[in-house]
């Protein structure tokens, strides 16, 4: 690893190591800036300041790095203008979605050009019959959606916040449906990518949306989770599926937490065909019923959901009631219409916000590990156990992932040292039980170190070398994964 880092220095890798000398934003010259301006047009590009601020962060609690100019392109002529001219002059890009992760991925930590997407926000083809959809980098979740509504299609992906689903290919994001219709890796067919020096990807082969290939490398996973560190994402092609016949949302109180993970194990190994499981602990859900006034038992808590015909539906429901109420549940109870339903999943989406209102004026850290499903029992009691009154946990326990959300006063540097001590220990804890530091929010600042002891000095070695044939400059998202 070190020869390799040696060699990038070497090579002139990271010119931005020079760009901003002093570990500071640089200034980008007034010709630089007006020759922004001519490819994207004068109104779409903006210094001010605080629009800077505005794309210098995310929802996480990583400190404000502002880029010295954002421009917002119309296609994807303009971002491979835009990624040449910045690739030739040696200033860093910073590709921006909708700002909602979780990594600090969009701070521009050198600052540079942050090329905001969400002006290209065109569903360009739809495919009913081979149940695909081409979406540019502006369309988001709940907007593809709500186009697809007379189709009898959907797109499952669901990481709660209304992100955009180039965004969350980025990330490699998933969320709450996961369990049954997988992650953004799983869902993403196909991509058009911008590369560094503004040469046109197309991962899977221009205009393919094939189910299966073994054609080549699999560039398209390569590329989904690269956290905007390879390229920017202009265009994805994703797997849509079938509207459920019929959606039934149940939910169940339990005694400990050790009994609600122990039911979600017994849940699974039942193979009980479940479309959701989600834990809410106890503050959690304390913290939900004044939020979204709700009017849920305050205890540790399941919410699940079951897709199918009406038939399989009563046959689900029988049976994880029996295994709940086995596993002491109480309070088991069903919505079957689309508002009560509704209602219900807003509130477990807006959780994170539900949290961070118990201590207002504080911010918020999550943690994001994954382990093995038959590990999930033993982690997350003592995760709760480590928590004590401290935080609240929720988690996406259908597929081993959970989420403790710590609130921080931002004033109290003592407190950002005990909540990344707790996130540290945490990761290390899913490490040693085979798991993985991130499940969905990615590696972005805070997790470099932990990326390396998770895929050893091999694989980072490989990541630092695709790294360097794909962006031998250095200057796509610099500073974040490796």
């Amino acid at each position: 690893m070190a020869s390799l880092l040696r060699a990038a220095a070497t090579w002139g890798l990271f010119p931005w190591r020079g760009y901003c000398s002093r570990g500071t934003q640089g200034k980008l010259s007034k010709d630089f800036v007006e020759t922004l301006r001519a490819i994207v047009g004068s109104p779409h590009v903006s210094t001010a300041a605080s629009v800077l601020e505005q794309h210098g962060h995310d929802e996480s609690m990583h400190r404000c790095q502002p880029p010295d100019a954002v421009v917002w392109p119309q296609n994807v002529e303009q971002v491979s203008e835009l990624a040449a001219l910045c690739y030739s002059h040696g200033v860093p890009i910073i590709p921006f979605g909708t700002g909602t992760g979780l990594e600090g991925g969009v701070c521009a930590v050198k600052g540079g050009v942050c090329i905001n997407l969400t002006h290209m926000d065109r569903i360009l083809e739809l495919n009913p019959e081979d149940f695909s959809v081409v979406v540019e980098p502006g369309v988001t979740r709940k907007a593809l959606n709500t186009h697809l509504r007379d189709s009898g299609l959907w797109f499952p992906v669901d990481p709660g916040a209304d992100a955009s689903l180039c965004g969350m290919a980025a990330t490699g994001a998933s969320g709450t449906n996961a369990v049954r219709y997988g992650t953004m890796q799983d869902n993403v067919l196909n991509l058009e990518v911008v590369l560094p020096d503004g040469r046109l990807l197309h991962t899977a082969g221009l205009g393919r949306h094939f189910r299966k290939s073994a054609a080549g490398y699999n560039l398209t996973g390569l590329f989904v989770g690269s956290e905007g560190t390879l390229g920017l994402i202009t265009a994805a092609t994703l797997r849509l599926h079938p509207v459920p016949e019929a959606t039934v949302v149940a939910t169940c109180a339990f005694p400990s937490v050790q009994a609600a993970v122990d039911s979600t194990l017994h849940i699974l190994q039942a193979a009980v065909p479940v479309a959701r499981i989600e834990f809410l602990d106890e503050v959690t859900i304390d913290a939900c019923n004044r939020y979204s006034n709700l009017n849920c038992s305050v205890a540790p808590t399941l919410f699940l959901e079951f897709h199918g015909s009406e038939q399989a539906l009563a046959e689900q429901l029988q049976r994880a009631e029996e295994i709940t109420l086995h596993n002491g549940a109480s309070h088991f109870s069903w919505a079957k219409e689309a508002e009560e339903r509704s209602k219900l999943w807003a509130a477990r989406h807006n959780a994170w916000y539900a949290v961070l209102a118990l201590r207002p004026g504080c911010k918020g850290y999550s943690t994001d590990v994954c382990v093995p499903i038959s590990r999930l029992p033993e982690i997350l009691v003592q995760a709760k156990e480590d928590l004590k009154a401290s935080g609240a946990i929720v988690g996406h326990v259908g597929d081993g992932n959970f989420h403790c959300i710590l609130l921080v006063d931002p004033e109290e540097a003592e407190e950002f040292r005990r909540v990344e001590a707790f996130a540290h220990q945490l990761a290390r804890r899913a490490l040693a039980l085979r798991g993985t530091c991130t499940g969905e929010h990615g590696i972005g600042l805070g997790k470099r170190q932990l990326l390396q002891e998770e895929v050893g000095a091999v694989g980072m070695e490989i990541m630092w070398q695709l790294k360097a044939t794909l962006d031998p400059r250095g200057l796509m998202n610099p500073g974040k994964v490796l």
